[in-house]
């Protein structure tokens, strides 16, 4: 008779572990629902919000003013610094060179391989 308590003292730990398993899993499982949107979700947690035209209108007006007011500083332009910026002769001329000596090794390199 020992042995058969023995044996029923073991399976009442096993269903005792078993009840901590299943009570961990519904908790991972309470977790999971959670993440996925649902009710039970935290703040904000997959959620979209509709608003109202007046609404999207409200929002856009105010971001407008506060663009305005960024750009209300930065007036100058970029156009009013510089002037329009030109090559001196000297310049030009040292770039045409440099064009003319390309071409001719291009050509060079064409009568090479003709």
């Amino acid at each position: 008779m020992s042995n058969l308590g023995n044996v029923l003292q073991q399976v009442r730990d096993e269903r005792k572990q078993a009840q901590l398993r299943m009570e961990q899993l519904d908790q991972v499982i309470r977790g999971l629902v959670g993440l996925n949107g649902s009710v039970s979700a935290g703040k904000g947690a997959g959620r979209s919000r509709t608003l109202s035209a007046s609404a999207r209108r409200r929002i856009s007006l105010a971001q407008k003013a506060r663009w305005a007011k960024v750009r209300a500083g930065n007036v100058v332009s970029i156009g009013s610094k510089r002037g329009k910026r030109t090559i001196s002769a000297a310049g030009r001329k040292r770039i045409v060179a440099a064009q003319r000596a390309r071409w001719a090794k291009v050509k060079a390199q064409q009568k090479k391989t003709a």
